[in-house]
């Protein structure tokens, strides 16, 4: 039976069915084309123009492309919608091959397995797996190598707030797992699913495993690497050894509180402005970053390593020069993970080498700066820290600065690398002189004073002549006619020919022994892969130490003290995100006091008093004081916190079509099941969002559950004055408020905190200050004085409204839709209004 297409089109369509869920481009010449379903998704995607093609079918076939040397881009958009992308190769000459070229997929790009991704974040794929007591997810990330397992609670908000904190693309799931969970794992975001099964570990990962010693975890890495190995289609031995987290080394900070507390980036626009991450980030590489990012989210809760730190911190602020030395060389050194990776993948060019040799130049300063550091830990890492200078020699004798960012086309090397590249690079040289001066003798030969010798890959060289000097060519020039253009005739003599045998010959010669000897060192390099990841890590730490540093010298900063005694005693203390937004206006600080046998802090006072603040400026001080830097206090003694759950601010979440009050409840519940006596807890207005009566009764029980069950420290805000009298029969909580100043019927926020309940509610004021309408605020007075009076209302009460009167403008005002005007005709409208009222 007849085929139903061409054998190139059954070539792809066989490619296609192998990778259905990929966007497969398929090599032709030089371009990558998309066909079918693939043509009409990448033509919307890429903006590209759908054409057809005939295929041999009766229809043509839907197709669009783009040119070979530009696919990183297009690659690179596709994957940042959540494509995978399939590469298909000629696997052969087509100038050699017998019949239809030979073609596969060599790579397949995926959103979290993209080597030639931009940028300096982490890009995790995870792997999840369901051992029955627990979830287990294995990560890594393909630019840096970085490899990690950890066992998450069998509870899937556990499981979703780890893969947000991981921010992850691409999750790997069995082909058995859950459906119902597969689809709560990615609705809201943009996750691709993808399936592997395979679970056996490879001899050749022993290594890699080395740290890993439960079965279930290994299993699940092994599928994550089988994936990555299939997608890739290469070995990935660069990949560092798996880390296993474990969760009690840090303070667990759930993805809700990591947003509320805004750590890496601001919740008004998503921006590193305003987080905490914009305040500490005075790292000079992009290692630096991403290990600063990982500590915000995960701050130890390890006293000795807490300890550690804060001294390193100290000795750095005495040493302040040495800081500011090595800050300079550590802003020299590019991004050696990803370099490191770049040339393990196979894909490292000359100017990767060349970042790799500037970065290695600046180990033996660094050395010997912190050698000389008064600090156990700095000078440990001083004199440990591999320098690799017979690297930097090796890439020093071998790179030219001017190397270009292609390994083909040489240029790579220095002169005197190698001996036959020096004489095949003086013999290609020596035959573009030859053919300079060939131009030159045949423009005086001939007297063709525009006659130039040029060059294309079909016809080789040839002697080029406008048609305007047509004429002047003479049959004993013995020019041979090669080509005709509309603008110029072009020609070959033997003469020419054979030279350019010989040059074209020495260049592919060159070229061919360039890119053989870059492979060389490549892997060369390749082989000290574990001595450039440990130098990554010794740089990591240190950047990330002289950040906290300099955040840490700022005025006002204090180094905090640790207690076993579950006491908190911040004297003057201040949001420190806030304060340096605020620049010239001072800040007011405040103290938060936990004595002996205190747990919760109820707080209450008006809305804009300050209480969210002063909740998030403890969670705050807490994060810095666990990352080893000092604090925004004049004094501050705290303990160490195992986890931090916050509920501070109203949301919607309208994916799954939930109220503000059921996402609180589900957030509070959360916190409730997970918070332990060395938890904090922070709950801004928990119950607003029901009946006063019911959101009372909820508050209450929340606060009595803390105070005899979980004991944790906490702050707990609310606009429920009665719930004041808890102090009276909880014995561990303690009430709190914001003060006002109030003059008549105006407040002025002094944002100052001070023991004891406040027994009003200023929502009128706040109103005032909003410049609610007189009459409304009026109204809403007397309403208030009813309701404090214990009286009833009848509906007419409710909706009674100002007596009538009989100006013809009243009629007007009322028969005005001020949703169906324009602001202008609305100004205009007021304008006349205000003349009649006159």
């Amino acid at each position: 039976m007849k085929a139903p297409y061409t054998p190139m089109m059954m070539q792809y369509l066989a490619i296609k069915e192998k990778h259905p869920d990929a966007l497969i481009m398929f090599r032709l010449g030089d371009f990558y084309e998309f066909f079918f379903d693939d043509a009409k998704t990448a033509s919307k995607e890429l903006q590209l123009v759908l054409t057809g093609k005939n295929a041999g079918a009766k229809d043509r076939v839907p197709m669009c492309g783009i040119p070979h040397h530009a696919v990183t881009g297009y690659v690179n958009k596709l994957v940042n919608r959540g494509y995978k992308v399939g590469i298909v190769e000629q696997l052969e000459d087509p100038a050699l091959a017998k019949g239809l070229v030979d073609r596969d997929v060599i790579q397949i790009y995926t959103p979290g397995a993209f080597i030639e991704g931009t940028g300096g974040d982490n890009n995790f794929i995870v792997a999840i797996d369901d051992n029955g007591l627990h979830f287990i997810i294995a990560a890594a990330d393909i630019q840096t190598g970085e490899t990690l397992v950890m066992n998450v609670e069998r509870e899937l908000s556990s499981l979703r707030s780890e893969l947000d904190q991981l921010a992850s693309r691409e999750i790997l799931l069995r082909r058995d797992f859950d459906e119902n969970m597969a689809m709560q794992l990615t609705e809201g975001k943009r996750r691709l699913i993808s399936r592997e099964d395979d679970d056996l570990a490879e001899i050749p990962w022993e290594p890699l495993l080395e740290n890993v010693h439960d079965g279930f975890q290994m299993r699940t890495i092994a599928r994550l690497l089988h994936y990555l190995e299939k997608t890739q289609k290469r070995t990935l031995g660069y990949l560092q050894k798996v880390r296993v987290a474990h969760a009690k080394a840090y303070l667990q900070i759930d993805a809700t509180s990591q947003a509320n507390l805004e750590l890496l980036q601001s919740a008004r626009n998503k921006e590193k402005y305003g987080s905490l991450f914009w305040l500490l980030d005075d790292t000079k590489t992009s290692m630096g970053t991403r290990r600063l990012k990982q500590w915000i989210m995960r701050p130890s809760a390890d006293l000795a390593m807490i300890v550690k730190r804060q001294d390193v911190v100290a000795c750095l602020i005495e040493h302040y020069l040495a800081k500011d030395e090595l800050s300079r060389h550590l802003g020299e050194i590019h991004d050696l993970e990803r370099l490191i990776a770049r040339i393990g993948y196979g894909n490292a060019h000359g100017r990767d080498l060349l970042q790799l040799k500037v970065s290695l130049s600046h180990l033996p300063s660094v050395s010997a700066k912190l050698a000389a550091l008064p600090n156990d830990d700095l000078r440990t890492l001083g004199t440990s820290l591999d320098t690799l200078q017979d690297v930097f020699s090796e890439l020093e004798r071998a790179i030219d600065p001017d190397a270009p960012a292609t390994i083909k086309e040489g240029g790579i090397f220095k002169r005197g690398y190698d001996q036959t590249l020096d004489e095949l690079i003086d013999f290609s040289s020596g035959g573009r002189k030859w053919i300079a001066a060939f131009e030159a003798q045949e423009r005086e030969r001939t007297g063709i004073k525009n006659l130039k010798v040029g060059y294309n890959s079909v016809f080789g060289y040839y002697i080029e002549v406008s048609q305007g000097n047509l004429g002047l060519v003479k049959p004993e020039f013995g020019y041979e006619r090669k080509q005709t253009l509309t603008t110029c005739e072009r020609f070959i003599t033997p003469d020419l020919k054979d030279k350019e045998s010989q040059i074209l010959t020495a260049e592919e010669r060159r070229q061919a022994l360039e890119y053989e000897l870059f492979n060389q060192l490549r892997q060369q390099i390749a082989k000290q892969t574990e001595s450039i990841q440990r130098v990554a890590d010794d740089l990591a730490y240190l950047d990330v130490m002289l950040s906290l540093a300099t955040a840490s010298g700022k005025a006002g900063y204090v180094r905090p003290t640790f207690n076993q005694n579950h006491e908190i005693a911040i004297v003057q203390g201040r949001h420190p995100v806030i304060e340096r937004v605020m620049k010239g206006n001072r800040y007011v600080p405040n103290d938060v006091v936990y004595e002996t046998g205190t747990d919760i802090l109820l707080i209450t006072g008006p809305n804009m008093g300050g209480k969210s603040t002063y909740m998030r400026q403890l969670a705050l001080i807490v994060i810095l004081a666990q990352l080893g830097c000092y604090v925004p206090a004049q004094s501050a003694r705290l303990m160490v916190f195992d986890s931090m759950y916050t509920r501070i601010g109203a949301s919607d979440d309208l994916v799954s079509g939930q109220s503000t009050f059921m996402v609180e409840m589900l957030e509070a519940n959360y916190a409730l099941r997970h918070a332990t006596g060395q938890s904090l807890l922070l709950f801004d207005e928990i119950g607003r969002g029901t009946a006063t009566y019911d959101g009372m009764a909820l508050a209450q029980a929340i606060m009595e559950y803390i105070a005899t069950h979980i004991k944790a420290k906490t702050i707990f805000s609310t606009h429920y004055h009665e719930l004041t009298h808890l102090e009276a029969a909880l014995p561990n909580l303690r009430n709190i408020q914001v003060l006002v100043a109030e003059e008549a019927d105006k407040v002025t926020f002094l944002y100052r905190v001070a023991p004891g309940a406040m027994n009003k509610s200023y929502g009128i004021n706040v109103a005032r200050l909003a410049q609610l309408p007189d009459v409304l605020l009026k109204r809403a007075k007397t309403i208030l004085g009813t309701l404090e009076n214990g009286e009833t209302r009848t509906s007419h009460d409710v909706l009674a409204t100002p007596e009538k009167r009989d100006e013809a403008w009243i009629a007007e005002l009322e028969a005005l839709n001020p949703l169906e005007v324009t602001p202008l005709e609305a100004l205009k409208f007021l304008y006349e209004l205000k003349k009649k009222m006159k």
